[in-house]
C-alpha cells in the first residue's frame, strides 16, 4: 500500500485508533492516503482537517463537483493517478451524469479544459489551476484578475486557490511515499458538510 510501515485498522490503539474511528468508511477501511500517516497520527489529524475544510464544508460557496474537478486535474496535472481515480469517482457520484463526467475526463486527459463542458468561469479557473500547479513563482495579480472578470467573488477565487494547494499536498504526499489503491474504496468522502468534525467517509 505505501513505501514505509503502516498500522492497519486491527492493530491500531490510542489516538491512532481514535482518528481511525472518525475517517472509516465500510468494513472499517481506512483510505491509504491516510494510512500512510499512522506512525505520526498527528500528521493524520492535520491532513484531514485541511481536506474536511477545503473540499467539504458548507462555508464553500463553489459547487463541490467543480472542487472536485480541480481536484482531479491538479492531481493529472501531477501525475498522481491515485487522487484522480479516488477524486473522479468522487466527481461521479455528485454529478450522477456519467456522459458528462466521461467527457470532463477527456478535457483532463487532452490537457484541454476548454472542451470540457463547463462553462466559461469554470474554464478560467482550470486554466488558473494550471499555471499555480506548473508554473506557481509566475503568478501574478493578472492571474486572480482575471478569475475576477469572469465572475469569481474573492472568496471562491480563494476556495479555487486552496483546493489547488491541498491538492498539491496530497499528491506528494502520495508520490513520495508510494500509496496505491489497493484495497481502497474509490470516491468515498466525508459528505456531512455541515459538521467539520465528521469525517467519516460513505
Amino acid at each position: 500500500m505505501t513505501w514505509i510501515e503502516t498500522i492497519p485498522f486491527d492493530r491500531a490503539t490510542g489516538k491512532l485508533k481514535k482518528l481511525y474511528d472518525r475517517i472509516t468508511g465500510p468494513d472499517n477501511n481506512v483510505d491509504n492516503i491516510m494510512m500512510a500517516h499512522s506512525l505520526r497520527p498527528h500528521s493524520m489529524e492535520g491532513h484531514m482537517a485541511i481536506y474536511k475544510s477545503v473540499l467539504h464544508h458548507s462555508g464553500n460557496r463553489v459547487p463541490k463537483w467543480f472542487l472536485e474537478v480541480l481536484g482531479v486535474w491538479v492531481s493529472s496535472l501531477n501525475c498522481c493517478s491515485y487522487c484522480v481515480e479516488h477524486h473522479f469517482n468522487g466527481l461521479r457520484r455528485l454529478l450522477a451524469d456519467d456522459p458528462r463526467v466521461r467527457e470532463i475526463r477527456i478535457a483532463i486527459e487532452a490537457g484541454e479544459p476548454e472542451q470540457a463542458p463547463i462553462d466559461t468561469a469554470q474554464v478560467k479557473a482550470m486554466k488558473y489551476a494550471r499555471k499555480l500547479t506548473t508554473d506557481p513563482a509566475g503568478m501574478t495579480e493578472a492571474d486572480v484578475d482575471a478569475l475576477r472578470k469572469v465572475g469569481w467573488d474573492d472568496g471562491e477565487i480563494l476556495e479555487i486557490n486552496q483546493v489547488c494547494a491541498y491538492f498539491a499536498y496530497a499528491n506528494r504526499t502520495v508520490l513520495g511515499l508510494g500509496c496505491s489503491t489497493e484495497g481502497d474504496v474509490l470516491g468515498l468522502s466525508p459528505n456531512n458538510s455541515d459538521n467539520p468534525e465528521d469525517w467519516g467517509h460513505r
